[in-house]
């Protein structure tokens, strides 16, 4: 399968043994996009990087922001003002928001359900006009800069969000409405492409994928940054560890998110939104890795630095490319058809496993 199947999202390919339509085996094939970014931020400047990392997940482009400058900040011992950091959970709990609608839209279509497509994108897009009213992009969101944030939420930007936040139940709703007892949908997930919570930790899967095998394991809760240990909110779990369940944590995800948003937006600490941070940033020597709950999962830079302005070694760690891994454990003994689904369950994107 693949890469020029629809359902390998892109450049992935699929090499496939079956014995009749029961899949015996799968092996990924990737590398085509060749992109080197982690040999790339070696020639540029801790500044420089931030919008590269944009880029390694189009779907996720602040939550990469925040996992880079989060470590730069570390490494370099900045402090972060605590209205930026609360503006920094707004923006990338709006960001898993969208990704997580995009996610279902694709997926949904994948297996034939293709109004859902249309019904996520059109909220996505409520909040992709948020992005471009505080930054001016919609898809490469380059929003947070190492030691805060570029810019202040107005009310603009703040009636925008609560605007988004009122009319997202109704669409949850009607996504439910056209999934959750579909005879279709469930005969397509339920069941399918299994994997336990042992077998799923043995695997080293994160987010999502992870918490639908049972495993409550969220880094905002279990190790917090950017101030979510202000925030209460529940973590989603499945139970059977199944395609649906990826479904159903997902929709649960979304809905906590809003209930973060909501809680920063109330208790938004006045203040600067930027520390004071020299234009030709040099870190002592030292290294650190540090990773955030992206909306795929674990997502971590490590850094070494050698006293000059440009990092000596960056080494990232992507949800997809580790996700990706128990793809063979799920799809034997399924049938050929059940392919799409499994691998779209698995939320993948490849410009951030092909790094």
């Amino acid at each position: 399968m693949g890469p020029q199947h629809p359902s390998t999202h892109g450049v992935l390919h699929l090499e496939l043994a079956v014995d009749n339509e029961i899949v015996t085996r799968v092996k990924p094939f990737l590398g085509y996009l060749h992109r080197g970014i982690e040999k790339i931020c070696e020639h540029r400047t801790y500044h420089q990087i931030t919008p590269l990392t944009d880029r390694l997940d189009y779907l996720a482009a602040i939550s990469n922001n925040l996992a880079y400058v989060l470590t730069v900040e570390k490494l370099a011992g900045l402090e972060v003002p605590r209205r930026a950091q609360y503006i920094r959970v707004i923006l990338t709990e709006l960001q898993r928001i969208a990704s997580h609608l995009a996610w279902m839209g694709f997926f949904a279509n994948d297996i034939g359900a293709m109004s859902v497509l249309l019904y996520g994108f059109a909220k996505r897009e409520d909040i992709l006009e948020i992005f471009e009213e505080y930054i001016g992009a919609r898809l490469t969101v380059h929003a947070l800069r190492i030691g805060g944030v570029p810019n202040d939420f107005d009310g603009t930007i703040t009636d925008m969000i609560r605007a988004c936040l009122e009319s997202l139940p109704k669409r949850l709703e009607e996504i439910e409405g056209l999934l959750s007892e579909n005879r279709i949908w469930l005969h397509r997930t339920k069941g399918i492409g299994v994997i336990s919570g042992s077998d799923a930790i043995e695997f080293g899967l994160t987010g999502p994928v992870l918490r639908a095998s049972g495993v409550e394991w969220d880094i905002r809760k279990d190790i917090p940054y950017s101030s979510y240990e202000d925030f209460e909110f529940d973590v989603p779990l499945g139970t059977r560890g199944d395609v649906y369940d990826r479904y159903t944590v997902r929709l649960g995800e979304i809905r906590q998110s809003a209930r973060i948003i909501r809680q920063a937006l109330d208790k938004m600490p006045e203040g600067d939104i930027r520390a004071t941070v020299p234009r030709v940033l040099k870190i002592a020597p030292g290294e650190i890795f540090h990773s955030i709950e992206a909306p795929k999962g674990e997502l971590g830079f490590y850094i070494k630095s050698n006293g000059t302005d440009k990092p000596e070694r960056v080494k990232i760690k992507v949800p997809s490319f580790i996700n990706m891994h128990s793809l063979e454990l799920m799809c034997t003994g399924s049938l050929f058809a059940d392919v799409v689904g499994i691998l779209g369950s698995l939320d993948i994107v490849l410009g951030e496993i092909d790094k």
